[in-house]
C-alpha cells in the first residue's frame, strides 16, 4: 500500500459527543492519500461504540487514561505520514485545511511547523469572538522565543501540523504535559525549523470548562498555569541542551508569568507602572499595537490585594 503523504491524529478522552463531528470535518477534505487514527484515552462515556460505527475508515486505538501527551505519542507511533496534523476531539476543521497544510509544507522545505487560525466557537458549534491567535508569526522564531522564555501568540493543538522528520527530531511528548500537549510542540518545534503561518480560520476551537484557558480567574488557575510554564521552560532548556542548541529560557523573561504572580500577591502602583513597561518591551507580542494594549490593560487590571491574599483574609 502506498505510503499516506498526511496522518491526522485524533486526542479523545470522553469527548462522545464531539468527536463524531472532528472525524466527520476530516473524511469531508479534498486531500488525497491520508489517514485517520484515533486514540482513546481511557473514555468512560459512549465514545468506543461513536468510534466503532466509523470501521474501516479510521484507525482506533484504545489505551487507558495517561493523558494528552501520552495519547498523541500512541497516535504518532501508529502512523506513517510525513506530515503530522493534530485534532482535539472536541474541534473540527474546516474544508480545504488539509489540502492549504499540504502545500504550505511543500512551499517551504525549511518548515517544522505550519499552523493556521481557529475560529472559537461555543459549546454549541456557534462561533465567537475572532479568530486566534490575532498575531501571525512565520519564519524563524528561535530568536523571539529565546528573549519571551519560550512564549508566543502560538496556535493551539488543532491548528498544528509538523513535519515527520522534526518529530523524529524532538522525540516523543514528554509525558509531563499530561494536558496543554500543545506547549511542547510549540514551543520546541520552532528550534528545529522555520514556522508558516497560514492566514485563514481553517479550523474551529470549541470553548468550554474543560478548555485549560477558562473566561474567569481564580488563584487555583493562576497557580496551575504558572507551575506550567515554569516546567516548560525547564523542560524546553532540557531539550536545548540535550541537542546542543545553544538557546536557554528564562523564565524572568516570561511576562504573562510575571503578571500572573502580580496577580496573586498584589501590585502597589509602582509594581503595575513596571510591569506596564515591561510589557512594552515584551519579545512574545510582536505586534506593537497589542503589545502596548495587552500591558497596559495589564497593569491596569491589578489590584493592591492580591487574589491570595484576598483568599487568606476570606478564611480567617
Amino acid at each position: 500500500m502506498e505510503r499516506p503523504a498526511l496522518s491526522v491524529l485524533i486526542n479523545n478522552y470522553n469527548y462522545a459527543r464531539f468527536v463524531g463531528r472532528a472525524i466527520d470535518s476530516v473524511l469531508s477534505q479534498d486531500a488525497g492519500n491520508v489517514e485517520i487514527i484515533v486514540v482513546d484515552d481511557g473514555s468512560t462515556d459512549q465514545s468506543r461504540s461513536v468510534l466503532e460505527a466509523y470501521g474501516s475508515r479510521i484507525k482506533v486505538i484504545f489505551q487507558e487514561n495517561a493523558g494528552q501527551a501520552a495519547a498523541i505519542n500512541t497516535a504518532v507511533a501508529s502512523s506513517m505520514g510525513e506530515i503530522l496534523c493534530f485534532l482535539d476531539a472536541d474541534d473540527w476543521w474546516a474544508p480545504g485545511k488539509l489540502s492549504a497544510t499540504a502545500a504550505a509544507f511543500r512551499a517551504n522545505p525549511q518548515a517544522s511547523l505550519v499552523y493556521h487560525r481557529l475560529q472559537p466557537t461555543l459549546i454549541d458549534g456557534t462561533p465567537t469572538s475572532k479568530p486566534i491567535p490575532r498575531t501571525l508569526c512565520s519564519g524563524a522564531l528561535s530568536p523571539l522565543l529565546t528573549r519571551s522564555a519560550g512564549w508566543w501568540p502560538f496556535p493551539m493543538t488543532s491548528a498544528v501540523a509538523v513535519r515527520r522528520s522534526a518529530w523524529d527530531a524532538a522525540g516523543s511528548i514528554p509525558e509531563q504535559f499530561r494536558i496543554s500537549a500543545d506547549s511542547w510542540l510549540v514551543g520546541i518545534y520552532p528550534f528545529l525549523g522555520d514556522v508558516i503561518a497560514m492566514p485563514d480560520p481553517l479550523g474551529f476551537y470549541r470553548i468550554h470548562n474543560n478548555n485549560w484557558y477558562r473566561s474567569t480567574e481564580d488563584a487555583t488557575t493562576l497557580r496551575r498555569r504558572m507551575t506550567h510554564w515554569q516546567r516548560t521552560v525547564e523542560a524546553t532548556n532540557l531539550f536545548l541542551s540535550a541537542h546542543q542548541l545553544p538557546a536557554r529560557l528564562h523564565l524572568t523573561d516570561h511576562y504573562p508569568y510575571r503578571i500572573a504572580s502580580a496577580k496573586l500577591q498584589g501590585a502597589d502602583a509602582r509594581t503595575r507602572f513596571k510591569l506596564a513597561v515591561e510589557g512594552l518591551f515584551f519579545a512574545g507580542e510582536p505586534n506593537l499595537l497589542r503589545r502596548t494594549r495587552d500591558s497596559l490593560r495589564a497593569a491596569r487590571g491589578l489590584s493592591r490585594l492580591g487574589l491570595d491574599v484576598g483568599l487568606s483574609e476570606a478564611a480567617t
